[in-house]
């Protein structure tokens, strides 16, 4: 089904991304940079990390969302606010709402070496502090768009009107894409999305500038316009894809370590109360 009057997406950017070695048990790059708050918003930043069991110790988050993908590997979740705990196998998605603080950590399974994207969404000043919440989407569990040559699974708002069941703040979609060689994939957003493309396996060519891209190259959406938007997606090689896209919040971002909020008055304030141990509401 087309949308006639949708606007026809360019890629506007493409960026290799490089693991780094951070430690004897940790490799880790930045498919989306931190910093560049206005260009990517909603988005904060993504990681792409290869870890085992103790490269990361128990940390706080607060006025922000982190979205966990599952690549390979098992990771184990808890945190100490909550309790709350899950598995996390290939292809599932831990949506964690940090909200107005939680302290958690993200552990792989004994002798396995987890391979995952780690997303950072931004909060609006409405939900900086909003109280925490766990969703853990399991693959086998989320919609599926089916198409010939094509698997489309929805994590997060749609795509051709299949729907995730996702709580949303703001507005996103994300969607796990297959394509077998030779086949295009249209995707529906919003014109006012911003969103980007990382291909974590396989070749193909995107966007209306036909751009060709790769595995470990990262793709930023080109303008959307004011109303409905697509982006073609056609494989040369088998594709597989996650595709982020989310709506701006156009709100201040001032960031320090793990806190996300507008002011740096309350950034102080986060340090100040996980420091005297009344971060934990």
């Amino acid at each position: 089904m087309q949308h006639s009057n949708a606007v026809k997406r360019d890629i506007s950017e493409v960026r290799e991304v490089t693991l780094s070695q951070v430690s004897s048990i940790h490799a880790a790059g930045p498919v989306i940079e931190p910093g560049v708050w206005e260009k990517n918003d909603p988005f904060l930043l993504m990681m792409e990390d290869q870890f085992e069991k103790g490269a990361f110790d128990i940390h706080p988050h607060r006025g922000m969302e982190t979205v966990t993908y599952v690549i390979s590997g098992q990771i184990e979740h808890y945190d100490t606010h909550s309790g709350e705990g899950g598995v996390l196998g290939p292809g599932d998605v831990q949506w964690m709402t940090a909200g107005s603080g939680v302290e958690h950590n993200e552990v792989p399974s004994e002798g396995v070496t987890a391979h995952s994207l780690q997303l950072w969404v931004n909060l609006p000043k409405v939900h900086k502090m909003t109280h925490p919440r766990y969703q853990n989407l399991k693959g086998k569990d989320m919609p599926v768009r089916s198409e010939e040559g094509a698997t489309i699974k929805v994590f997060s708002g749609s795509s051709r009107g299949v729907t995730a069941p996702t709580l949303n703040y703001i507005p996103v979609t994300m969607a796990e894409m297959h394509i077998e060689a030779g086949h295009t994939v249209t995707q529906d957003l919003p014109g006012s999305y911003n969103g980007f493309i990382y291909v974590l396996e396989g070749k193909g060519t995107f966007g209306r500038n036909n751009i060709e891209a790769s595995k470990g190259q990262v793709l930023w959406l080109g303008e959307g316009g004011s109303g409905e938007s697509e982006i073609d997606i056609t494989a040369t090689q088998p594709l597989w894809i996650m595709l982020y896209a989310g709506e701006p919040i156009h709100e201040p971002v001032v960031a320090r370590g793990p806190f996300v909020m507008n002011t740096e008055r309350e950034i102080t304030e986060a340090f100040s109360e996980y420091r005297r141990g009344t971060f934990l509401k």
